[in-house]
């Protein structure tokens, strides 16, 4: 009887046992205390707080012992120069879109997007199953970078311009503030692109630096402000049918960190991943309201200028191909999935967009 009494003791103890383990071993890693600068001010509250919410769950997974601090545009170093400061160590982390740096290399756009590109779900399926994740793990190793998907915008809106867009004659000589590849291709349309961070779009577009702006839409759109200066609203933002955006981490930072921290970052990188397009998704339609009601002018883009804007593309991948290695590899790559997502979509995606989208007013 005191045998099999103490066996069964033992029995059940093996559960709390096993237990309390995971608490034995999660104690028993350090405190790690990193910093994270956004390449967003505040007031972007989707943009700027996914980080956040990348650090509240990474500290609810360690038992807080894993601490990230977020930090705004500017508030350590600026939005575009966000990358540098987590490749030299600076910062542990970056939070941005990393077609801001395709002056370093130009490769850099197809991480984010590339005009008549993947829209997010193709993105992610690429970036998880295509090939995309080794991609860009091989394009960040050079600039000591550790990188995880942690955001996408969805479709975003063609922008803000001061005076009707009726055709290309119109585009010709426009200054527009706009990112990534799509500065290649509205040069190659007549216009005058340039690249700004968030905090500096509004005070160029208002003192008549720039003709026309693009950001995100809607909902960003109406907390900076555009419609007050600049009433036509374009769509569709055919260079940007979806947004990806990183959490960079400096490698030697990667590195130290035990492996129990490492999962707990790359799930909360996941969930931010999908939150924000959610967000994104919510927000944007009660914005749109909101914005027509103070005077936006919505208006779809001339089809002369979406097709002067296809041709125009071809001719820039085309020659960053030439230029680049590199980029022609993962032009590569991209394209074949692009092509045969494209073909998928317009199945059953497509075909019932076209028809549900309008039934209510079409359908009697």
């Amino acid at each position: 009887m005191e045998r099999r009494a103490l066996f069964g003791a033992a029995a059940a103890a093996a559960p709390l046992a096993a237990l309390a383990a995971p608490a034995i071993a999660q104690s028993a890693n350090p405190e790690v205390r990193w910093r994270l600068t956004s390449a967003f001010p505040k007031n972007l509250d989707i943009l700027y707080s996914t980080p956040e919410h990348i650090a509240r769950r990474v500290a609810a997974l360690t038992d807080n012992r894993f601490q990230i601090r977020v930090f705004a545009a500017g508030e350590i170093v600026p939005a575009l120069q966000s990358l540098d400061a987590a490749q030299n160590g600076t910062v542990e982390v970056a939070h941005t879109p990393v077609y801001y740096f395709i002056g370093k290399d130009t490769t850099f756009a197809f991480f984010t997007v590339v005009p008549f590109g993947m829209n997010t779900r193709q993105m992610a399926a690429w970036f998880r199953l295509g090939g995309g994740n080794d991609l860009a793990a091989e394009l960040f190793r050079d600039y000591n970078l550790v990188g995880f998907t942690a955001g996408d915008t969805g479709a975003q809106m063609g922008g803000w311009f001061r005076r009707e867009i009726r055709g290309l004659d119109d585009v010709r000589g426009l200054k527009f503030r706009i990112a990534g590849l799509a500065g290649e291709v509205f040069a190659k349309m007549g216009a005058v692109p340039t690249q700004l961070a968030a905090a500096d779009i509004y005070p160029s577009l208002e003192r008549g630096t720039l003709d026309a702006v693009e950001f995100v839409g809607p909902h960003d759109d109406e907390k900076l402000g555009f419609v007050r200066v600049a009433p036509f609203y374009y769509y569709p933002g055919f260079w940007e049918p979806g947004a990806r955006l990183h959490a960079l981490v400096n490698d030697r930072a990667w590195a130290a960190l035990p492996d129990a921290y490492k999962q707990a970052f790359q799930v909360a990188c996941a969930e931010a991943d999908a939150e924000m397009t959610q967000r994104y998704d919510h927000a944007n339609p009660q914005a749109l309201r909101r914005l027509i009601a103070a005077g936006a002018q919505l208006r779809p883009w001339p089809r002369p200028v979406m097709e002067a804007g296809w041709r125009a593309t071809v001719e820039v991948m085309e020659e960053n191909a030439a230029r680049n290695p590199r980029f022609r590899r993962v032009l590569e790559s991209y394209r074949r999935y692009r092509d045969e997502q494209f073909t998928w979509f317009r199945v059953a995606e497509n075909s019932y967009d076209n028809f549900a989208f309008t039934a209510g007013q079409t359908v009697r």
